[in-house]
This record gives C-alpha cells, structure tokens and sequence, in this order.
C-alpha cells in the first residue's frame, strides 16, 4: 500500500463529526474567498504605486486598510502581519512623493 501526501478522507460514523465535516467545507470557502480578497487589494494598491500616482495609490490603500483588517479580525491572518503589510504598503506610497 502506498502512502501518499493526500491520503483518501475517510467517512465520518459520528453525528457530531459529519456536521463538522460540513461546516468545514463552508469556512473553508469563506476563508479562501477572505484571503484571495486580501491579496487582490494589496496587488491593486502596488499596481498604483507601481503606476506612480500618489492621489491614486493613497485612495486604493484607504480601502486595503479596511480589507486587512477585517481579515485579521476574523483571524485568517495574525494582526502582526496585517500591521506589517499595512505599514510596507504605506512606505511605498510615502515614498512616491519623496521621490517625485
């Protein structure tokens, strides 16, 4: 018999285990539509300063604000990496005008 890195899921025999099985299907999707949203707004807020429009930039990264904070609310993200992400996005944004 082979072992591999997925192994087949077995049925769950208990009540209380097939509802969990169920639930986790759902939190897994909520979880991974959170986190995909997360990354498109930090991708949205590089992709303007990559276009060097500060007035853009800030009022993509107002909105970011809100979306990583909610997913470190929600604990898909510790709050430390949703602080740090926050604060590289605003250096980048800071030094758009410093450097213009």
């Amino acid at each position: 018999m082979a072992t591999s890195a997925k192994a087949k899921k077995k049925t769950v025999r208990l009540a209380s285990g097939r509802k969990r099985a169920r639930q986790n299907v759902a939190l897994n999707a909520a979880n991974t539509s959170l986190r995909s949203r997360f990354r498109t707004m930090v991708k949205k807020v590089n992709k303007a300063v990559a276009g060097g429009d500060k007035a853009q930039a800030s009022e993509v990264f107002k909105s970011a604000q809100s979306v990583i904070d909610s997913v470190a609310d929600k604990g898909i993200f510790h709050k430390n990496k949703a602080a740090r992400i926050k604060s590289r996005l605003s250096a980048r944004i800071k030094a758009l005008s410093a450097s213009a």
